[in-house]
């Protein structure tokens, strides 16, 4: 282990030692591409589980996100969607073996989300969704009012801090370029979750990522509500 792996695993235990109820202290990185696999373990540890379904939609070709753990070795199953074609050809070779979760090459907007939703069975209640198209994601999850998963993981513009409100204005054939002006701010986000019933828990440490647990799910998991000021994370990259 480097010095630096130690470090950081030295600062998680004192943080679940001083703050059991703060995310970060369970940061754990196996095959998301940051502590998210950690953070998920302990929300579902605390909540349990229902269906074990996921959709996660933005995972490239899929080795690294934050569903790849819970469907190759905890058995979830559920949706991957992928609007890159040569991405999407490497994803749907890496699942081949993973006949439970599904695989649609689809690009992804506020137009058509609902419908792919409906087309590949999701359900209006499962465990886990995870929304990462580096843009319209504040629009998309908008969108999908009608479903109700329990557990929200949606990437956030770390380069608004709080209490700025800030969202990319939409833009249905937005492909990331490398600007960071994209999805929304943390504080704009929030006040999204919160209109569609959900509670900010935190983000992790490299400010990528925000987690919102659904209000009535959220006394079992002993996460406390907490404000976009005292969640932010700015970003670690």
């Amino acid at each position: 282990m480097s010095i630096a792996s130690l470090a950081r695993s030295v600062r998680r235990r004192v943080l679940r030692a001083r703050y059991p109820n703060c995310i970060n202290g369970f940061e754990a990185k196996i095959l998301s591409q940051n502590g998210e696999d950690g953070i998920l373990r302990e929300i579902f540890r605390r909540i349990g589980t229902t269906n074990r379904f996921f959709v996660e939609f933005g995972v490239e070709t899929g080795v690294e996100c934050n569903t790849a753990l819970l469907s190759r070795r905890c058995g979830w199953s559920g949706l991957l969607i992928e609007g890159a074609p040569e991405k999407f050809a490497q994803l749907d070779l890496n699942y081949a073996e993973l006949p439970q979760v599904q695989r649609l090459c689809a690009f992804v907007t506020r137009e058509n989300i609902a419908e792919l939703f409906a087309r590949s069975g999701v359900p209006e209640e499962f465990d886990l969704l995870c929304i990462d198209i580096d843009g319209n994601d504040y629009w998309v999850w908008r969108e999908l009012h009608p479903y109700r998963p329990r557990v929200v993981v949606i990437e956030y513009n770390a380069q608004r801090k709080p209490p700025e409100l800030w969202i990319m204005p939409y833009n249905p054939s937005h492909k990331w370029d490398g600007n960071m002006d994209l999805s929304a701010s943390l504080a704009s986000m929030t006040e999204l979750g919160s209109q569609l019933g959900y509670a900010l828990v935190g983000t992790e440490s490299k400010g990528v990522n925000a987690f919102f647990v659904r209000n009535d799910v959220l006394p079992d998991s002993g996460f406390p509500a907490r404000t976009p000021e005292d969640a932010y994370h700015a970003y670690g990259y």
